[in-house]
C-alpha cells in the first residue's frame, strides 16, 4: 500500500483486452513488481505489414497459448488492481560492457536545479567509439555549468553512467507529433574539461607500478588513475591477487578490505607510503622449501579430508572428476608426454598419504621412477547408439570410483576413442591433492606443453620455486602464537556464541539414515537480469558475490523466517604470488555469519553482508579445521558442525580449453554424492549467470528445487528494481509467488487429471475396460 504513485496510472483493461505483466523470464510478476506490459485480446493486430522481423521480435505466444503483444513499456500493478506505467524499456544501451538505462541519468540529471529538460542518448560517431551524450535545456533564469553537472552525477551514478559530453541547448528537438526527435540532436563537442576524467596516467612511479599490476590482474589495455576496480570487471578473487602483487612490489602488508575502501589507483597509492612507513605491521616470512628426508606433514586443510576420507562410507563425495570430448586430430604421444611432464613438475601427482606412527604423512615418489602411460579404450567398433550409452556408463563409473589414498595413485586419466576424428578424455583426481584453481593452472600447461610437444619442441615451462608440500610446512611453522591468537580472537567473535541451527524446508527431517546421496537443479538467469545484478553491485561498492549471497540468506530468511544465518563459503587462498602457478589443495573454507533483525532494507543488508565478508577475508587464513577444534564443537559424519547450506560462486582463474586442431567440449558427470544438505553453486558466463541447486534427495523433492530456483530469481528480479525494499515485503512478494505456484501447479493437475479420466471414458466406450488397462 506504500507504492509511489508518481508514475501515469493507466488503469486496467477494457472489455475483450488482455494485459500480462512478465519478467524477463515470460512469468507473471506479483503486485508491485515492474514487468513488460503485453497486450492481447480480440482487437490484437496480426503483425507489421511486410515486416516479418519485426512481427516475430514483438508478437509472441505466451505459456497460456494466447498470442500476445510486447509494447515495451514497464508497468506494475497497484493493490487496488490497476496498471502503473513506469517507463520505456528500450532506451537501453550497452557500452564498455554494461547495459545502461539512459532514463535513469536522464531522471538524475532533471533533479539538477538548475536544469528544466535533459535526453541522453549513445553516439558512435566515430566507428568503434561509442559514448553518452547528454543534452540539457536549462531554466529560464540559470546558467547549466557542465562540470558542475558533471559532479551532480558523479556523486549519484557509477562512472560509466557519466555521459562522455554535455550539451547545453535553448530547446530539445521535437518531431511532429511532439515527441523529442533524438536523430535530429546536434554532434556535441569534445571539449577538453570533458575528457580530462576520462583517463588520467600515471603520474608518479608508485602509480605507474600500480597501473601495471592492474593491467596484468584484469587483462585490459591501459587503466586510468581514477577508474575504478568494480567498475573495470574486478571481484574479491581479483583483489586478492592484486592485493598479493601490491605487497611482493611494494614490500608493504595491505588488507583486502582497503581495494573496497579505495578502488582507484590514486587512492591505493597514497595508502602505500602509509603502510611502508607503518614499523608495527608484522613481516609474513616468505615460502621456501624444506628437505624431502623425514615426514612430511600434511597441511591443515589435507588433515581434515584425510580424517573424513577415513570415517564416511561414500567417499566419492571428495572426487573431482572431469570429462572432455575431442574433436579433430588428436596427437596422442604428444598428449600423453604433457601428462607426464605435468606429473613430473607437480608433486602433489606423485603423493600419497600413508599413516606413520598413527598419523598419516605426505610421501612423495621421485619423478624418475614414475612413466605415465595414457590408458586407451577402443569403441571404434561400436555404433554411435551403443557408444554413447558405453561412454554414459564409462563417465559414471569413472566419477564415483574410489581412491585409496595410502596407495594412490590420486591421478587417473584414461582416453576414449570413438573414430579417427573423435575422443573422449577422462580426468579425475582426489580432492586432497587438487582444487578448482588449480584445475585452471593444469588447463592452460596443458594447452601449453601439448602446442610445443605437438611441434616437437621442449618444455616452454620455468621450474617451480616451491611445491605444495612447501605451502603445508611454512602454513604450520607461521600459523601459531601471535599470528593464530589473532585470526582466533575474530572467529571466536564471530562464532562462539549461540550458534543457530538454520532449518531448511526440507521435505524430509534429516536422521542417522541420511544418505550422501544427492541430485541438482539447473537454472540460467537471463543476460540482461545479470548485467542489472552487476550494475547494482557496483552502485553499492560490493562484488557479485556479496549481493548474490546477501539474496540468497534473504531467501533462506524466507522459509522459517530465521534472523541468524550461517553459509559456508570456499575461499581460493591464494593470497601469496608463490602459490598462484601450484596444484594443491589451497582452497580453505570460510564461515559467513549476518543478523537480518530489525526489518532491514536489501540495501542495507548488503552492507552488512559486506562488512561480514570484508572481515572474513581479512582472516582467511585460519583453517576450518583448526576454527572447529578450537570451538570444540560436536562432530557428526552426516553434517558440518557450523553450517548446512553452502554457497560458491565460481570466479577462479580458468584459461579456455584449446588444444591445436581440436574442438573441446565439456561433460557433465554426476557422481550421486554431495557434501552438504543444500548448495548454491553460480558461475558468471557471457550469456548471464548459470547454476544449480544441489541438493541431498533424502531431504528435499526435486519439485521444492525447482520452485526455491524460480523464487531466487524472482528474489533477483525484485531487488534490481527496488533495492530499497524492506525484507518483510520482500517475504510478502515470495509468499504470493509460491502461492500462485501452488495454484498453477494445481490446475495443471485437474487439467491433466481431466484429460486422463477422458481417455479412459473414449476406450471404455471402445470395448476396453478399466480393469484391462491396469
Amino acid at each position: 500500500n506504500n507504492l509511489s504513485r508518481a508514475g501515469v496510472s493507466i488503469g486496467s483493461p477494457i472489455a475483450n483486452t488482455q494485459i500480462y505483466l512478465l519478467n524477463s523470464c515470460g512469468q507473471s510478476v506479483p503486485v508491485g513488481i515492474p514487468g513488460e506490459l503485453h497486450i492481447g485480446g480480440a482487437g490484437l493486430a496480426r503483425g507489421y505489414l511486410n515486416r516479418p522481423k519485426l512481427t516475430a521480435e514483438r508478437f509472441i505466444t505466451h505459456a497460456s497459448a494466447e498470442r500476445l503483444y510486447k509494447t515495451g513499456d514497464s508497468a506494475r500493478y497497484l493493490p487496488d488492481g490497476k496498471i502503473e506505467y513506469i517507463e520505456r524499456l528500450d532506451h537501453q544501451v550497452k557500452i564498455r560492457g554494461f547495459r545502461i538505462e539512459l532514463g535513469e541519468i536522464e531522471t538524475v540529471l532533471n533533479q539538477y536545479p538548475a536544469v528544466r529538460q535533459t535526453v541522453v542518448i549513445a553516439r558512435e560517431d566515430e566507428p568503434g567509439n561509442k559514448r553518452l551524450a547528454a543534452y540539457v535545456v536549462g531554466q529560464a533564469a540559470s546558467e547549466v555549468i557542465t562540470q558542475e553537472l558533471r559532479r551532480f552525477l558523479e556523486k549519484k551514478l557509477p562512472r560509466y553512467m557519466i555521459p562522455s559530453t554535455f550539451m547545453v541547448l535553448e530547446a530539445l528537438p521535437l518531431t511532429p507529433n511532439g515527441k523529442i526527435d533524438r536523430h535530429a540532436l546536434p554532434v556535441p563537442e569534445i571539449s577538453k574539461s570533458s575528457l580530462e576524467k576520462a583517463f588520467v596516467q600515471p603520474r608518479n612511479l608508485v602509480e605507474d607500478m600500480l597501473c601495471k599490476i592492474w593491467i596484468e590482474a584484469l587483462s585490459l589495455e591501459q587503466v586510468g588513475v581514477y577508474d575504478n576496480f568494480f567498475e573495470l570487471g574486478g571481484h574479491s578473487l581479483l583483489a586478492t591477487q592484486i592485493i598479493s602483487r601490491i605487497e611482493e612490489t611494494f614490500e608493504v602488508e595491505l588488507p583486502l578490505r582497503l581495494i573496497f575502501e579505495s578502488p582507484t589507483v590514486a587512492g591505493l597509492a597514497e595508502t602505500i607510503q602509509d603502510a611502508k612507513e607503518a614499523a608495527f605491521q608484522q613481516k609474513i616470512p616468505p615460502i621456501e622449501c624444506v628437505s624431502r628426508t623425514g615426514n612430511l606433514s600434511l597441511s591443515f586443510s589435507q588433515a581434515r579430508l584425510w580424517f573424513l576420507d577415513q570415517l564416511v562410507s561414500d567417499r566419492s563425495a571428495y572426487n573431482l572428476p572431469s570429462a572432455v570430448s575431442l574433436t579433430g586430430l588428436l596427437n596422442v604421444v604428444a598428449l600423453e608426454q604433457s601428462f607426464n611432464e605435468i606429473i613430473r613438475r607437480h608433486e602433489v601427482f606423485r603423493t600419497t598419504f600413508p599413516v606413520v606412527e598413527g598419523h598419516p604423512i605426505q610421501l612423495i615418489t621421485p619423478s624418475l621412477d614414475i612413466e605415465f602411460h595414457l590408458p586407451m579404450v577402443n569403441l571404434c567398433q561400436l555404433s554411435e547408439a551403443e557408444q554413447k550409452s558405453e561412454v554414459q556408463r564409462l563417465v559414471e563409473e569413472w566419477g564415483q570410483r574410489l581412491f585409496d589414498l595410502a596407495q594412490g595413485p590420486l591421478l587417473r586419466i584414461a582416453l576414449v576413442k570413438l573414430n579417427e576424428q573423435k575422443h573422449l578424455l577422462m580426468f579425475n583426481t582426489h580432492h586432497i591433492i587438487s582444487d578448482g584453481w588449480s584445475m585452471g593452472v593444469l588447463i592452460r600447461e596443458l594447452a601449453t606443453l601439448y602446442e610445443s610437444f605437438s611441434q616437437g619442441r621442449p618444455s616452454p615451462l620455468p621450474k617451480l620455486p616451491i611445491q605444495y608440500v612447501d605451502f603445508a610446512a611454512w602454513q604450520r611453522q607461521w600459523l601459531q602464537g601471535e599470528v593464530l591468537e589473532t585470526q582466533l580472537a575474530y572467529w571466536k567473535q564471530q562464532l562462539g556464541v549461540n550458534l543457530p541451527v538454520l532449518e531448511l524446508p526440507t521435505d524430509r527431517q534429516p536422521s542417522s539414515a541420511t544418505t550422501f546421496q544427492g541430485a541438482k537443479q539447473f537454472f540460467a538467469l537471463p543476460q540482461i537480469l545479470t548485467e542489472k545484478i552487476k550494475i547494482l553491485s557496483q552502485q553499492e561498492g560490493v562484488t557479485l558475490f556479496m549481493t548474490l549471497l546477501a539474496t540468497f540468506k534473504m531467501l533462506l530468511h524466507s522459509y522459517k523466517g530465521q534472523e541468524d544465518i550461517l553459509v559456508g563459503s570456499p575461499i581460493a587462498n591464494r593470497n601469496r604470488t608463490e602459490t598462484e602457478g601450484l596444484i594443491g589443495f589451497f582452497v580453505n573454507t570460510l564461515v559467513l555469519r549476518t543478523n537480518l533483525s530489525g526489518n532491514p532494507s536489501f540495501r542495507e543488508f548488503l552492507q552488512r553482508v559486506r562488512e561480514v565478508a570484508l572481515g572474513a577475508y581479512a582472516h582467511q587464513d585460519l583453517p576450518f579445521e583448526k576454527l572447529v577444534t578450537e570451538l570444540d564443537l560436536e562432530r557428526s559424519l552426516h553434517e558440518n558442525p557450523l553450517f548446512r547450506v553452502w554457497f560458491v560462486l565460481q570466479n577462479a582463474p580458468m584459461p579456455p580449453l584449446e588444444l591445436p586442431s581440436l574442438t573441446l567440449n565439456v561433460l557433465e558427470i554426476k557422481t550421486g554424492a554431495v557434501r552438504h544438505d543444500l548448495k548454491l553453486d553460480l558461475m558468471e558466463t557471457p550469456e548471464g549467470l548459470k547454476g544449480f541447486f544441489e541438493y541431498k534427495i533424502d531431504l528435499f523433492e526435486a519439485s521444492t528445487m525447482a520452485q526455491m530456483t524460480k523464487l531466487f530469481e524472482l528474489l533477483l528480479e525484485t531487488i534490481v528494481q527496488q533495492p530499497d525494499i524492506q525484507l518483510r515485503s520482500l517475504v510478502t512478494v515470495l509468499a504470493e509467488a509460491k502461492q500462485q505456484q501452488q495454484l498453477s501447479q494445481e490446475k495443471e493437475f485437474q487439467k491433466a487429471r481431466r484429460q486422463k479420466l477422458g481417455k479412459l471414458g473414449r476406450k471404455a466406450v471402445n470395448g476396453i475396460s478399466v480393469k484391462d488397462l491396469n
